[in-house]
């Protein structure tokens, strides 16, 4: 039992980071810590399809009579475009909330909501 657990450490650490994100984005406030949280789950999902790839003991999927046994590039491609997106929304986002902080000079949800409301 304790040799899968250490042999899967990987998948163990991709879930903490994954809930560690999860958490933040639920429980804070904050936009800024929200849009964190959301950054932190999106690594953990690209960590996790990048382990799912690895194939132990491929080589590059070049044609050869040495090698038999190759490792798929397609996950690691696919998460290089998910890297970028990611990017990219985060970008959005902080854009998003500097908008908000000049609106309504705050940055915390609950005060934005109250401030919407007496209006």
């Amino acid at each position: 039992m304790m040799e899968y657990l250490v042999g899967h450490i990987n998948y163990w650490l991709i879930v903490a980071v994954m809930m560690v994100g999860l958490y933040t984005l639920m429980s804070r406030s904050n936009l800024i810590k929200k849009l964190a949280g959301l950054a932190m789950f999106q690594t953990a999902v690209i960590l996790f399809y990048v382990s799912l790839g690895k194939v132990t003991g491929g080589t590059v999927p070049i044609i050869s009579e040495k090698y038999s046994l190759y490792s798929n590039p397609l996950p690691q491609v696919l998460m290089l475009t998910a890297i970028v997106v990611g990017v990219a929304t985060t970008a959005l986002g902080f854009a998003l909330v500097i908008r908000i902080k000049e609106a309504y000079n705050s940055v915390e949800e609950n005060e934005i909501s109250a401030m919407d409301e007496k209006e």
